[in-house]
């Protein structure tokens, strides 16, 4: 697979609601927090980790860590519905080892940005939509080129893999009441990647 790809509707309502119980249960594991930029800004996302490794970002920069940066506890294992899709659609050999918890509530927003704290940009990034619908921009892999934007909706799933495995992208805004799946609104992403050397 080269580029990137969208899977619309690829997880029905049932594996939706199957995986929300999952993430409740991680929450209680490795409880939501607000990172900060190296800056010092509070990012708008809420956010969490599962896997062996979990993405943080503070004062001291951008990185994967083996444990929570709140509790420091490690992170709670990748449900087994995302380390299938995993298998899938990225990498039947390889497992991910790290999935990115985003909670996106009212007025919460991602700038452009690209994936680049893993080890290895041989393996793609799959990424889970659940909840309200997202206007989720792509462009190139030089800031500041075309971009174009794509609607991200509650069980779709998109994949960013070889010539743009490093594309600049991010999500413009949340569509709120745009789905009723998770309980008091908003939208989580679950973004797997394989962060450590293979």
């Amino acid at each position: 697979m080269n580029g990137f790809q969208l899977l619309p509707g690829r997880l029905d309502s049932e594996a939706q609601n199957d995986l929300v119980a999952e993430l409740d249960k991680i929450f209680m594991a490795a409880p939501l927090f607000t990172p900060i930029t190296p800056g010092g800004q509070p990012f708008s996302v809420r956010m969490t980790n599962c896997g062996s490794l979990g993405w943080v970002s503070d004062r001291a920069g951008y990185r994967y860590q083996a444990h929570h940066p709140v509790t420091g506890k490690t992170w709670p294992p990748i449900p087994s519905a995302l380390l299938d899709l995993w298998a899938e659609h990225v990498d039947a050999q390889v497992p991910p080892d790290a999935c990115l918890i985003n909670l996106y509530g009212q007025g919460a927003r991602m700038g452009l940005h690209q994936d680049r704290d893993e080890a290895d940009f041989g393996f793609g990034v799959l990424s889970v939509s659940l909840g309200d619908t997202a206007v989720f921009r792509i462009g190139g892999t030089v800031r500041g080129g075309k971009t174009r934007s794509v609607r991200l909706s509650s069980g779709d799933v998109c994949i960013l893999a070889g010539e743009d495995r490093l594309a600049f992208h991010g999500i413009d805004r949340v569509i709120s009441g745009s789905s009723q799946l998770i309980s008091g609104g908003g939208r989580i992403n679950l973004t797997l990647r394989k962060a450590g050397p293979p």
